[in-house]
């Protein structure tokens, strides 16, 4: 039983026979489809469906399964879980139940780590019983703070606190999100290390025969371009050393916090197969989701920490359906009216549970896809990257790609200058986009002008002065065009192409940025200028949902009057909730939502006088 596509992808390979378990509105999905059968386990809800036990018991025993397969969330690290298959004589390809409750617990496994003298971040070592009790410890550690659910992971119900007030509603937030995204919203605080260098991980892999393995990777990259070997091999023995400690099994996470000292910290450990488990796949040669069958059946592991060395590199992007232009990253919802993977591109893989046609819903995790690139080295790897993310077709949804190609090639990411505040570090002002040098504009201006005129292979295009050549086979039922400007192969992607009125949209030629251009005659440009302009809305008297979700709570009422900054409204999105607040001080008019409603990106919200 799975409700993963890469693990029944593996038991394809291994002959094995898979069941998969799905909510309502995921009866489409693309693990569905992979599998020999299907059981719906409830609606979209996840407390309903993913999360509830009871209905995923019954399909284990109407499909006769003889194992289970948690993938990456929801249950995979659930001790009554395990603790249930195991009383039903059913496989749970994880670790037992003693292990899911020492290390899936943030709090007893920090215990854990530091009696088997594992590095630690200074914190309160117990469970937080309210907002009051969250401030007062954490004015004992001291400023900034961070707050996360002691059975959490994947940052939801994680916050950090500078102040008194952010822990109020840290504590609050995170405590709701934990309840949602694990059934169980127990909290912990922590010294907040500021500007950490990386976020490390060490991947271990154990057997039953007290054998283990471990293989250093970072989020989104491995092998780390920060570590040196001996802290590499340092922080590998305190894995393995903590793997052993609690008598682990199967695939796991050890997590550090490194800082610029390379003074590393434990944070924890995923009892579970990692999201970003393909970069090791890559750089190890392994088939980890193969290995952990292997284990739960009893087999030992085939291979030696020595006969697995670093070979290569690999980069992922986390490709979501997100604006990254609000925050860096509000979700979008919609359907896939268009997909189209850049598996053509040498090199690539692309872990997604999705096709042309799925819905991206409200109810769950908003990522599209894990894109993997893999090279002889670093410079190879992120260049496959650019070119696979500016081959990759996308239409439906706003998705993250324009902020993806320009981290992986802005100058402090290439030199290996990154930390958990690179974005807000890089865009303090938020990301804005790529702005076109004088010579990339000409070339953009040149492009569209030729794809106007299509009918003609080459042309010849002047702008600003400059004469330059570009040719194509303008190829328009694609939404992939190979375009040569002066020599120079570039790839774009055309987005809508409307000719009667004169007006042509596509993605930028090399950067992934969409931009809407309009081609006019000689005579309609001059016409232009009498156009009237739509008038710019007043946003400080109004609020609009800055995405579709779920209306958690609504502050105010009419006549109330609000403070500038006061929270009006909580509004939950793939089970991350977001605080609404007003823009100027004044009394409200009129109330548009209320608590358990639905709403979507644009919607007005509140109105202020």
């Amino acid at each position: 039983v799975s409700y993963n596509f890469q693990v029944i992808k593996t038991c394809k390979k291994m002959g094995i026979k898979t069941v998969a378990i799905h909510s309502d509105v995921d009866s489409s999905a693309v693990h569905v489809k992979m599998a020999d059968e299907a059981v719906c386990v409830g609606p979209a809800p996840t407390s309903k469906s993913y999360l509830n036990m009871d209905a995923i018991m019954e399909a284990i025993k109407k499909t006769r399964a003889q194992a289970v397969h948690p993938g990456y969330g929801f249950l995979s690290e659930n001790k009554e879980f395990a603790r249930r298959l195991a009383s039903e004589g059913v496989t749970f390809v994880g670790p037992d139940t003693h292990a899911i409750q020492a290390m899936g617990d943030k709090i007893e496994s920090k215990l854990l780590a530091k009696n088997a003298k594992v590095n630690t971040i200074p914190g309160f070592d117990g469970v937080v019983k309210d907002a009051d009790e969250a401030v007062r410890i954490a004015r004992e550690i001291g400023y900034p703070v961070m707050i996360k659910a002691s059975a959490g992971g994947g940052g939801k119900g994680m916050r950090i606190a500078w102040n008194d007030e952010e822990t109020r509603e840290g504590f609050r937030f995170s405590s709701q999100e934990a309840a949602s995204s694990f059934g169980d919203d127990r909290l912990l605080i922590e010294k907040f290390i500021d500007n950490p260098r990386h976020m490390k991980s060490r991947f271990v892999l154990a057997d039953k025969h007290d054998n283990a393995l471990r293989n250093q990777k970072v989020v989104e990259e491995a092998p780390s371009t920060f570590l040196d070997p001996e802290t590499r091999r340092a922080m590998g023995e305190q894995a393995v050393a903590l793997a052993k400690a609690v008598k682990y099994s199967s695939a796991g996470t050890v997590e550090f916090l490194v800082d610029t000292k390379k003074n590393f910290y434990f944070l924890e450990m995923n009892t579970r197969l990692q999201v970003e488990h393909p970069i090791t796949e890559c750089i190890t040669g392994l088939d980890l989701v193969q290995e952990m069958i292997r284990v739960a059946k009893g087999y030992p592991l085939r291979h030696k920490q020595a006969d697995i060395p670093i070979n290569g590199w690999a980069v992922e992007c986390r490709v979501y359906a997100e604006d990254p232009y609000k925050s860096f990253g509000l979700p979008s919802i919609g359907r896939l009216s268009r997909y189209q993977e850049p598996l053509h591109v040498s090199n690539v893989r692309v872990d997604s549970g999705i096709q042309e046609g799925s819905d991206i819903s409200i109810y769950y995790d908003p990522m599209i896809s894990k894109l993997i690139t893999y090279g002889s080295d670093r410079a190879e790897a992120l260049q496959r990257m650019e070119e696979a993310l500016d081959n990759y077709v996308i239409r439906g949804v706003t998705h993250n790609i324009a902020l993806l190609r320009e981290v992986i090639i802005h100058p402090r990411f290439v030199q290996g200058d990154v930390s958990t505040k690179f974005l807000p570090d890089v865009y303090p002002d938020g990301f804005k986009g790529h702005k076109l040098t004088d010579l990339e504009k000409r070339e953009l201006l040149a492009i569209a002008t030729s794809l106007y005129m299509s009918y003609l292979v080459s042309q010849q295009v002047e702008v600003d002065g400059m004469k330059l050549n570009v040719t194509s086979e303008w190829n328009l039922a694609s939404p992939l065009l190979s375009v040569t400007i002066d020599g120079t192969q570039r790839t774009i992607q055309k987005f809508t192409r409307d000719t009667g009125l004169n007006i042509l949209k596509y993605f930028s030629f090399c950067l992934f940025l969409k931009y809407k251009l309009r081609i006019l005659t000689k005579l309609a440009a001059e016409l232009s200028k009498y156009m009237p302009e739509k008038a710019v809305e007043d946003t400080t008297s109004i609020l609009r949902s800055p995405m579709p979700g779920a209306v958690v709570a609504v502050s105010v009422k009419p006549g109330d009057l609000v403070s500038e900054g006061q929270e009006i409204c909580v509004i939950e999105a793939m089970k991350m909730q977001n605080s609404m607040i007003a823009a100027k001080t004044g009394k409200v008019k009129a109330v548009h939502c209320k608590a358990g409603e639905t709403v979507g990106e644009g919607d007005l919200l509140i109105e202020l006088e």
